[in-house]
C-alpha cells in the first residue's frame, strides 16, 4: 500500500514528452530521482545535431530546470550516472559538468554504451538528489 503524500512525480510541460512509460523524476522523501536525460528538443529531435558538447549542455540545462522546479539545485546533487556512446568524449563533456556544478563533487559514474534510445543521441545523464 502506497505511503499517502510521500511519493511526488515531476513533469515538466516544457519538456520533450516521455518516449516510454515514466516522468522526468521522483521525489520521495528527501531524495529526488531524475530520469536519464535525453538531448532532445520537445519534437524529439536530437539538440546538437552531431555535437557531444552541445547534447550535454542541453541535458544539464534541463537537469536544472527539474532541479529549481523540485526547489534543488546541483549542489544538492548527490549522484550523476553519465552513458556515453564513446567514453573518449568525457574529456569533452568534463568542463560543461565543471561549469553546472562548480566546486560542488557529486558521486559518479560513467557507462559507456553501444547506443541510446534514439538515433544521434551521445550521452544521457541521471542524478540522485538530496533535498533537505
Amino acid at each position: 500500500m502506497p505511503i499517502a503524500g510521500a511519493r511526488q512525480e515531476i513533469r515538466l510541460d516544457d519538456l520533450n514528452p516521455p518516449i516510454s512509460h515514466y516522468t522526468d523524476a521522483v521525489r520521495f522523501g528527501n531524495l529526488l530521482f531524475i530520469s536519464g536525460i535525453a538531448p532532445l528538443d520537445a519534437d524529439l529531435n536530437v539538440v546538437g545535431e552531431d555535437d557531444v558538447v552541445a547534447q550535454a549542455r542541453h541535458v544539464f540545462e534541463v537537469i536544472g530546470k527539474i532541479l529549481e522546479r523540485a526547489g534543488a539545485s546541483y549542489e544538492n546533487v548527490l549522484k550523476v550516472t553519465v552513458y556515453l556512446t564513446d567514453v573518449d568524449d568525457r574529456t569533452k563533456i568534463n568542463p560543461i559538468r565543471k561549469e553546472f556544478f562548480g566546486k560542488t563533487l557529486p558521486a559518479s559514474t560513467l557507462i559507456g554504451v553501444k547506443e541510446l534510445a534514439i538515433p544521434g543521441m551521445k550521452v544521457e545523464v541521471e542524478a540522485v538528489v538530496g533535498i533537505a
